[in-house]
């Protein structure tokens, strides 16, 4: 082998951090843990490898198909690069559920990997915080959303964001399953809608695709339901006023239970989905246990440069 012909380039869509480059990906880990340190989340973490079947189980068919890094070991096992936290971190919970004490706050910023074609706010690794609120038992369930949401509002203001810079999209499963229910669609056509709208910035014949699934005679419109109301009241009382209804909100997961959100940035240059996250009750119930009430989000490191770029704001730790 000839070893003046090898690349000096990294694998396509992964980044290479040298010093400069790492001062900017500290500062936005340091931000991260010192948001979540000071609301109560304890830290954890965990290997980059899984089972491949972990993800297929409740996953987003697009991830699953399209995007995920697999290889089979020397054991003739299916193991996969982890896509994303959140079915690890239900494992992890599942495996000690009965010495944990609930609730729990925890976070971690994990590496993940989805096999996406290279653009801005997009790689094939990217680090991401993941912050979530685990068996919380309330009287009333939207006081966790609002805790999570209101921590994503945190982390955007210690960045330095004003209200104006971005917005809260807040929208509920619930709801969306109810009127999959009323248009009488079966459990695929209900499936094929909810990854229809998850895509709906992608896609230039939106209205024409969205006939074909509900049918001519129907019409898809979904009002704010009253949880999703109450969680912006409560926000609001808090001081957050910048969030908002957004019936195309779904995130595509298939393990979303209730309220999901997403952040936007609201600059015309970077006008895209930051990040979000939801309401997940049920996903422990793959491991055989009983659901523990869980809601979170994750937060990626290129999305929240490209933010900070944007906006002008501080990039390093002074």
């Amino acid at each position: 082998m000839n070893l003046n012909k090898l690349s000096t380039e990294p694998y396509k869509g992964v980044r290479d951090f040298y010093p400069e480059e790492m001062a900017v990906q500290n500062y936005i880990f340091d931000t991260w843990k010192k948001v979540c340190k000071e609301a109560s989340f304890e830290e954890y973490t965990a290997s980059l490898l899984e089972p491949a079947e972990l993800y297929r189980s409740k996953g987003n068919d697009e991830i699953i198909n399209e995007q995920m890094f697999t290889f089979i070991d020397r054991g003739e096992r299916e193991v996969a690069l982890r896509p994303e936290m959140t079915p690890t971190l239900a494992r992890m919970i599942a495996g000690r559920r009965r010495s944990l004490k609930f609730p729990l706050h925890w976070f971690s910023i994990p590496n993940v990997f989805r096999y996406e074609k290279p653009q801005r706010g997009r790689k094939r690794e990217h680090w991401q915080l993941n912050a979530d609120i685990m068996g919380v038992i309330d009287n009333d369930p939207v006081n966790a959303d609002v805790e999570i949401i209101s921590l994503a509002y945190k982390i955007m203001k210690e960045f330095g964001a004003k209200d104006g810079d971005f917005e809260i999209h807040v929208n509920n499963r619930k709801a969306l399953n109810k009127q999959i229910a009323d248009l009488s669609l079966n459990a695929d056509k209900g499936k094929e809608l909810i990854g229809l709208l998850d895509r709906k910035n992608k896609i230039d014949d939106f209205d024409t695709k969205l006939v074909e699934i509900i049918g001519k005679e129907n019409k898809w419109s979904l009002e704010e339901d009253e949880e999703t109301k109450k969680i912006r009241k409560n926000l609001a009382d808090k001081g957050i006023t910048n969030a908002v209804f957004d019936a195309s909100i779904v995130r595509g997961f298939d393990y979303y239970t209730g309220m999901v959100f997403e952040v936007f940035d609201t600059d015309p240059e970077n006008r895209r989905s930051l990040f979000g996250g939801g309401r997940y009750d049920n996903l422990l119930e793959i491991f055989g246990v009983e659901p523990i009430p869980t809601v979170g989000f994750g937060m990626g490191d290129v999305t929240m440069k490209d933010f900070l770029e944007t906006h002008k704001l501080k990039l390093r730790n002074e």
